[in-house]
């Protein structure tokens, strides 16, 4: 007898793909045999690669507007699904052969969060919800990733900065970043920069300035290697991005600067995640003093709390 054939339409950017990981594991409770498939983005789908009970991922060509959704609706037409999740759209599950489909406008969500939000579109399905966080599936080729680009460093008291962002308010600014590091001089044994290569610029800057050992690999990681690398450290400090969704996703505490966001929906979701908004959402007015007294606060909460690492 062939395994129960799930579907997830899941969504783009980095972050908001990771928020749809609890329905993913949901999915996985639900019925252990099924395998997922998953449409994704080229982008992000790579947090899913490393799941063991995923099926295919299927891209959705954006680009290609109702050329790439025809093209779309002809593959996944080749299946009969037992059941699809969509929390993309409102019309692809009607469009796909499928014995069940849960719709976006059918959930009843218990909070106003995105994880929240996705997990109550399946909020007819007998499983405790709530107890489904975001996640990432690391391997031994990750850690052992992490571990070589450490160096001695691996193990050590780690600090992981984000100074990027995709949009110029959602950036809290470099000199910033570079007082909040000097201010943590002997607090940790060295830094660690992430994002893409268009964060390089006040990645370099932070570097440069750093008043302890600083590795700066900004352009340098995929997702799943950024996540080993943040597995491995003891805070990570960033802007409203993907990165602080991929630390929360693998247990590192988090902390994440908002300026223009909502937090309330779209801050990062897990145990050790806390949060900052700038003065009247501008981020150029978050004092340095404040984000040091959180993170500082943090780290001792986490400390005193044990709070575990996911199994890997």
């Amino acid at each position: 007898m062939n395994a129960p054939r799930f579907l997830l339409v899941s969504l783009s950017n980095i972050g908001d793909a990771i928020m749809t990981t609890p329905v993913l594991q949901a999915l996985h409770a639900f019925e252990p045999a099924a395998r997922v498939d998953i449409v994704g983005d080229r982008r992000s789908s790579e947090i899913f690669s490393g799941c063991p009970f995923l099926g295919r991922v299927i891209h959705k060509d954006k680009q290609r507007a109702l050329r790439g959704l025809a093209s779309l609706l002809v593959d996944l037409r080749t299946v009969r699904y037992d059941l699809v999740v969509d929390l993309r759209t409102d019309f692809l599950p009607l469009l796909i052969r499928a014995r069940r489909r849960f719709f976006r406008w059918q959930g009843r969500a218990s909070g106003p969060h995105a994880v929240q939000q996705h997990l109550g579109v399946m909020s007819g399905v007998p499983l405790d919800l709530e107890k489904f966080s975001p996640r990432i599936w690391l391997g031994p080729a990750q850690h052992e990733f992490a571990r070589n680009l450490l160096g001695e460093f691996a193990g050590r008291r780690l600090l992981a900065l984000g100074p990027g962002a995709n949009w110029p308010p959602k950036i809290w600014p470099a000199r910033r970043f570079i007082e909040l590091a000097e201010s943590l001089h002997g607090e940790f044994d060295a830094v660690v920069l992430l994002g893409s290569a268009g964060d390089r610029l006040p990645a370099a800057a932070i570097a440069a300035a750093a008043p302890f050992p600083c590795l700066n690999l900004t352009g340098k990681t995929g997702l799943l290697e950024a996540a080993a690398v943040l597995k491995q450290a003891q805070i990570f400090v960033g802007n409203d991005s993907g990165l602080g969704h991929i630390a929360a996703a693998v247990q590192t505490p988090t902390l994440t600067l908002f300026g223009v966001g909502d937090p309330a929906r779209y801050r990062p979701w897990g145990p050790g995640a806390a949060w900052l908004v700038g003065p009247d959402r501008d981020l150029n007015r978050l004092p340095v003093t404040d984000v040091l007294n959180q993170l500082r606060a943090q780290v001792m909460a986490c400390r005193s709390e044990n709070v575990p690492s996911l199994a890997v």
